[in-house]
């Protein structure tokens, strides 16, 4: 009987980005290991996304206590915070201030007077959460943190999981690294929130909401750390090269944040508080929950134009 030899593997006309092992560091080079006397860190992986005890967010939190959950933050990237049942809209906006100024999303409905976005998800809503993204990527200074609280959860369902951009960007390969260094992206948001608004309503917006260029890899505005900063619906294109160039090359780079490895996830539960860094981080909500709804209450942190 006659044996058919294995058919060769096909060459690759170009490296993989990823192979092996992954470089996943908490903090950047050089910086000093965080130590906090007045919280207690409970990692959910080694290097992204932690919960936070032994705080109330609705009393009244002093400067001590402030400087570690900030400096937190920038350690762990996203900080969670269980059973605050007593957390209202002014304690959000208050503890937003923790970071900076707070903003609305400019398309999101105001659940009230200060400007914290009510988010409802339930039936209507299936499907439009599914992308990884980073808020506010289309304004010229895109929102440095959001703080999301749980109003209303599904008894199943309903987990959001966040990217460490910081390692997409560690873990590509020296030729990208190059490859990208000093390129510029456009960021737009018609070609996603325009496309549930009819024409007028994109052209009262866009008079406030122009397109915007980013680096393709920016230096983190607090500590310094490079990140890829690409997202798949507000990234339209690169600066500079031709459009199958461009979107080959950002096909490519927004499928990063898609790598486990890089990503934390969170169940939600009634009580429960997220703040993020929306600038080393891209996150997903996780829409699963049909015909159970989803109630959260959002707001952001002005940002600074970044470099």
């Amino acid at each position: 009987m006659n044996s058919a030899a294995p058919a060769p593997t096909p060459a690759l006309d170009k490296p993989l980005m990823h192979y092996g092992k992954r470089r996943l560091d908490r903090i950047g080079p050089g910086a000093e290991q965080p130590a906090y006397r007045l919280v207690g860190i409970s990692p959910l992986t080694p290097h992204i996304g932690a919960e936070v005890e032994g705080v109330d967010l609705s009393r009244p939190i002093g400067e001590d206590l402030a400087e570690e959950i900030r400096q937190a933050l920038l350690e762990w990237k996203v900080l969670f915070f269980r059973d605050q049942h007593s957390f209202e809209p002014q304690s959000q906006l208050t503890f937003a201030g923790l970071w900076g100024v707070p903003e609305a999303n400019p398309f999101f409905p105001k659940g009230d007077s200060i400007g914290v976005s009510r988010l409802a998800k339930d039936a209507m809503a299936m499907g439009s959460e599914n992308i990884w993204h980073s808020d506010h990527s289309f304004m010229a200074a895109p929102a440095l943190g959001s703080v999301l609280r749980a109003v209303e959860v599904p008894s199943a369902g309903g987990d959001t999981m966040w990217a460490d951009m910081a390692a997409a960007y560690d873990n590509l390969t020296d030729a990208m690294k190059a490859r990208i260094e000093g390129l510029t992206a456009v960021h737009d948001w018609v070609p996603s929130w325009g496309a549930l608004m009819t024409d007028s309503q994109v052209t009262a917006h866009r008079q406030n909401l122009p397109a915007v260029e980013h680096p393709v890899v920016v230096r983190h505005p607090r500590t310094g750390r490079r990140l890829l900063y690409v997202n798949e619906p507000f990234t339209t294109r690169i600066v500079g090269l031709s459009d199958p160039e461009s979107r080959e090359l950002l096909d490519e780079l927004v499928l990063q944040a898609r790598i486990p490895e890089y990503q934390v996830r969170f169940r939600w539960q009634p009580g429960s508080v997220a703040v993020w860094d929306n600038i080393a981080t891209q996150h997903y909500a996780i829409n699963d929950y049909f015909p159970q709804r989803r109630v959260m209450e959002r707001i952001a942190v002005a940002g600074v134009p970044l470099a």
